[in-house]
């Protein structure tokens, strides 16, 4: 029998070396829950498994789309589910690595999406004051603009989107308060210590500036005309704004450790709101700490 354990945390948390872990010991397939793990090209950034892990173990859902292209959510859906079939099909239980939230939900709580209007997207995407589209939002569907923050432009506007194109609130679409239906997916969550998980996002911003991220933004630079998606990916949008004369490379650098730090309180808070999750404490190593709990989320599912 297959069985499906996802794994999830705020980023830096060592979900991927956790996964790797237990893949190893299982033979699980690995399922890779994140919105800009799908970009091929965008690997440091996107702290990518590497060549040998993905080598050693098979991996999903990784690599699909060109930075070029604009990736929604059904279209993860569509890839994850045909992903799932795949692991099913082999005989394979399946690890998924979630670090988008609202991936995951779509994932396993089989989640309606709404269409897209992209005549209402590029009116809205013209109007320079956030704060007016939010404000507007928050006339159109009060439910919507308490979930999203007043500074995250993306959401604010794929939110007015789909409430004037639809016609319907935008939170009609997504779950309710209460909407975490029992499902065959478990979930285990990795919780730091916020302190001890701003000094690891620190730490992981400057390893992958020594490995290179400044290279790898400087040759998609050059090679392809990124969708504003990809863009708006943390560590590039900063060192793109480098790479224009807007930002030093300190400037950059310190930008990137806030809006990381920024994007994993974002995270937890998405993710706590899912009474389904267990939730595992670590102090020091997540695999040693980690690991035995999703090894059995697998033996029991």
């Amino acid at each position: 029998m297959t069985r499906e354990v996802a794994i999830v945390a705020p980023t830096a948390s060592g979900k991927s070396d956790v996964a790797m872990a237990v893949a190893r010991e299982t033979g699980a397939h690995i399922i890779a829950v994140d919105a800009m793990q799908v970009y091929r090209g965008m690997d440091i950034g996107t702290a990518k498994p590497t060549t040998t892990d993905r080598a050693e173990v098979s991996h999903h859902c990784i690599d699909i789309a060109d930075p070029s292209e604009r990736f929604s959510v059904a279209e993860f859906q569509r890839h994850a589910a045909a992903a799932r079939a795949e692991c099913a099909a082999a005989g394979k239980s399946a690890l998924l690595v979630a670090g988008t939230g609202l991936y995951l939900t779509a994932l396993i709580d089989d989640l309606s999406l709404p269409g897209e209007w992209p005549a209402v997207r590029d009116e809205l995407q013209r109007e320079p004051d956030t704060d007016a589209l939010f404000a507007r939002l928050e006339s159109l569907d009060p439910l919507a603009a308490t979930r999203i923050e007043r500074s995250n432009r993306r959401r604010i506007e794929r939110a007015l989107e789909v409430c004037i194109g639809s016609g319907k609130p935008f939170s009609s679409f997504g779950p309710g308060t209460a909407a975490y239906p029992s499902s065959s997916v478990r979930q285990v969550g990795i919780a730091w210590a916020r302190a001890t998980l701003s000094a690891r996002v620190e730490a992981r911003v400057h390893r992958m500036m020594a490995d290179g991220l400044l290279d790898e933004v400087k040759h998609l630079a050059a090679t392809t005309t990124m969708s504003r998606e990809a863009r708006q990916a943390l560590g590039y949008s900063e060192l793109l704004q480098h790479l224009d004369g807007r930002l030093s490379l300190d400037e950059a650098v310190a930008q990137i450790v806030l809006h990381t730090r920024q994007f994993a309180v974002r995270q937890e808070r998405w993710f706590r709101r899912d009474p389904r999750i267990e939730w595992v404490a670590v102090n020091d190593d997540p695999v040693a700490e980690v690991a035995p709990k999703v090894r059995a989320a697998l033996e029991s599912t």
